[in-house]
């Protein structure tokens, strides 16, 4: 078997060429990949669902905006919490919140919120998941259906979900700053 490199913590970024609509210009968060596969979250897909609707208590710790991400075509009726603790990138963090890189890691929704409430800097709530088998990632990220790119504790809160994608790849030190300037339908042009 084939050594994986792990790219957990880091963010897959649709390529333009993607063709899969679940994953048209997302940005995902790597939560787990090893050699049994990968598993992540959209970060830039909101609904109209506020997470007090369906979690309660978690609703007035998700920050804005506060509502439920869909966080891929996987299990959408299960819930992923997603959470920066201020200096997590050096503590243990509370109970109940697990590291999955630096100040980025996953909070356990059966753990009473009020336990996580002041060590929160934010959190986000995420139905579903994208799921990926062993070697199903590295075919795609070989195709080029993926940039892969450093995760910033940012992007798992950004205030304006819909304008991620651009803002991930315009802050590369490459050619793909350039990538975020692709127009949403090149046959327009």
């Amino acid at each position: 078997m084939t050594e994986v490199s792990s790219l957990t913590g880091r963010l897959l970024v649709a390529t333009p060429a993607l063709a899969d609509p679940n994953f048209d210009r997302a940005v995902v968060l790597l939560l787990d990949h090893d050699e049994k596969g990968s598993l992540g979250v959209v970060l830039n897909r909101p609904t109209p669902v506020d997470v007090g609707d369906i979690l309660e208590g978690w609703g007035e710790l998700a920050g804005e905006p506060g509502v439920v991400f869909q966080g891929g075509p996987v299990s959408l009726d299960s819930a992923l919490g997603v959470a920066v603790i201020p200096g997590g990138a050096s503590a243990d963090g509370p109970l109940g919140w697990r590291r999955v890189h630096g100040a980025i890691g996953l909070v356990d929704l059966e753990v009473p919120p009020e336990l996580l409430a002041a060590a929160l800097g934010s959190l986000r709530i995420f139905a579903g998941y994208s799921g990926w088998g062993p070697g199903q990632l590295q075919d795609e990220l070989s195709e080029g259906a993926w940039y892969v790119v450093e995760s910033e504790p940012g992007d798992v809160s950004a205030t304006r979900p819909e304008g991620l994608w651009r803002a991930v790849l315009r802050r590369q030190r490459s050619e793909l700053a350039m990538v975020a300037t692709y127009p949403d339908d090149p046959s327009l042009n």
